[in-house]
């Protein structure tokens, strides 16, 4: 659910409120609702950028630095997402977080007829090494850090991402890249899959693996609770999913003869707000006290640095509507609000065109100045946590780091995350509360403005993105173009090698890199994994 239950009475008072994650709150708080809890100050908060981190990772939070901005972006070919990167750079963007079409997201190449119609629709058509050349063509990659949303094919982009960097003049040990590469997640709250699971987590780890010694620079792996939140989980479900996922991909890594000290500090996380500002809040402190403790207690982690929780806290788009769209700008900075609040270290703010399409130009910067705004002009850089030794705060935060730590415990129990989603147990726990949420919006159980309550007949027109039919053309005259022109023994020989080092179970990554340099396809390369792996068939969830 995105937003707290409200019981009133016949009065219209309120007589309870219940957030999300299913949290009572009262009218009013004091000291003796922390002493209730066991509230202990040392142990609970702490000192900001000490353990277990609950206040910030940074001893003086956004002084010492500003927040990133990485708005998501990237559209059509490489040559309009070039353009679009450089616009948002230069009006202050300090990261990327790159689109991909469906087809890429896929494994499909643009002339594949699976990709028919969908070819630069949702994101950046990339079919090889050559689309990555135009579309990094003029970006620093060793002072702008690109996050690529994929995840399927996380392994091949990462690749390319190396690749092009080697082409265009940059030293891969200095160039900084997060891909997604979160399988797990798609599967419970999204969809884009190809490959079985285990082959699909063992390909996840080959890229930690890798990024160890030949990418350091490299976040190698983004946890993605957003996405099992925009799906239907609580907020407490989403970070102790996130976590149980975080853990597979360790434990992957673990049974190469790795410690979790060697690699666990580069995990970034993807995670969601929106709904009820203080409850995000709280779901941010108390997460990054969970992790730093499962790092530390399950894991054995002790350097303090890789017990950060870092990561992306991203304005949800499912809190967004199409009903009376400007409403919309309203949510985006409230959610922006409740990230420079948590402490966010680095934000990829909604559009309010989301519920229609991918953004504008105009929608993308406002969301870029809103963020801007708050460092500016608000005060979010004047002090680290503001709200900390809030009655209320605090409560709401140990709180929900009882809830985060039960639903972790439940996973725990049913054998681990990737054993609950083979069996689709977190599926259909998250499909039954999406089910349930939009049944009490419909019934107005909950409220969302503009939608349920406070609604207008006016006719609101939004400038939305278009989609131009020609990109598909062009961008399959340029893949003919490169397969005619290319080494294709060389190419072939790569597919072929990539192909024996995965039936071998070797890391495939060095093959993958040799695959990008001459220039074979993403669908190529999917295509010998699809072959090598199977795809994956997903459980029965009802």
């Amino acid at each position: 659910m995105d937003v707290a239950r409200y019981i009133k009475d016949e009065k219209d008072q309120i007589q309870d409120v219940i957030l999300s994650s299913g949290i009572h709150v009262k009218a009013k708080y004091g000291p003796e609702d922390l002493e209730a809890i066991g509230f202990d100050h040392a142990k609970d908060v702490g000192e900001p950028g000490e353990y277990p981190f609950t206040r910030n990772i940074f001893a003086e939070g956004y002084r010492s630095r500003e927040w990133t901005t990485r708005q998501y972006t990237g559209f059509g070919t490489p040559r309009e997402s070039n353009e679009r990167f450089k616009l948002m750079i230069a009006h202050g963007q300090t990261g990327l977080n790159v689109a991909f079409d469906l087809p890429t997201q896929m494994g499909y190449d643009s002339d594949h007829p699976m990709a028919e119609g969908e070819v630069g629709r949702v994101g950046m058509a990339v079919d090889s090494l050559r689309d990555f050349e135009i579309a990094f063509a003029g970006v620093d990659l060793h002072t702008v850090g690109a996050g690529l949303t994929i995840n399927a094919v996380a392994s091949i982009m990462l690749a390319m991402y190396q690749a092009v960097g080697e082409k265009l003049g940059f030293d891969r040990t200095k160039i900084s890249a997060t891909p997604q590469n979160d399988i797990l997640k798609e599967v419970i709250g999204r969809g884009a899959w190809i490959y079985a699971l285990d082959p699909a987590v063992k390909l996840i780890g080959d890229t930690i693996e890798y990024a160890i010694t030949a990418m350091p620079k490299t976040n190698p792996v983004s946890i993605c609770g957003y996405h099992i939140r925009e799906s239907g989980a609580t907020p407490a479900q989403e970070m102790a999913y996130a976590f149980g996922i975080a853990n597979a991909y360790i434990d992957e890594v673990v049974r190469r003869g790795y410690h979790p000290e060697q690699f666990v500090g580069r995990f970034s996380f993807n995670l969601n707000i929106f709904g009820n500002l203080w409850e995000q809040v709280a779901k941010f402190r108390a997460g990054r006290k969970v992790w730093a403790w499962n790092l530390r207690e399950k894991y054995g982690v002790q350097n303090p640095r890789n017990l950060w929780l870092r990561g992306l806290f991203a304005g949800g788009g499912s809190g967004l509507t199409k009903a009376e769209p400007e409403n919309n700008i309203m949510r985006g900075a409230y959610y922006a609000l409740a990230a420079a609040l948590s402490g966010a270290q680095t934000t990829a703010l909604c559009s309010f065109d989301e519920a229609f399409t991918i953004p504008t130009p105009r929608s993308a910067l406002l969301s870029l100045r809103t963020c801007q705004l708050l460092m500016e002009e608000v005060g979010m850089r004047d002090t680290v946590d503001p709200l900390a030794g809030s009655y209320f705060i605090e409560t709401l935060t140990k709180e929900m780091e009882g809830k985060i730590r039960e639903e972790m415990e439940d996973i725990e129990r049913r054998g681990g995350m990737l054993q609950c989603v083979k069996d689709g147990y977190v599926q259909r726990k998250v499909s039954r509360q999406a089910f349930e949420f939009e049944s009490a919006l419909q019934r107005g159980e909950l409220i969302k403005v503009g939608v349920n309550k406070y609604v207008t007949e006016a006719e609101h027109e939004v400038e939305l993105h278009e989609y131009n039919e020609a990109w598909a053309e062009e961008k399959i005259r340029d893949l003919q173009e490169l397969r005619r022109t290319r080494d294709s023994k060389a190419s072939a020989a790569s597919l072929k090698a990539l192909e024996q080092g995965a039936r071998e179970g070797k890391n495939v990554m060095p093959f993958l890199v040799d695959c990008c340099r001459a220039y074979a396809t993403v669908g190529e390369m999917s295509d010998v994994f699809r072959g090598v792996f199977g795809e994956f068939k997903e459980p029965s969830i009802f």
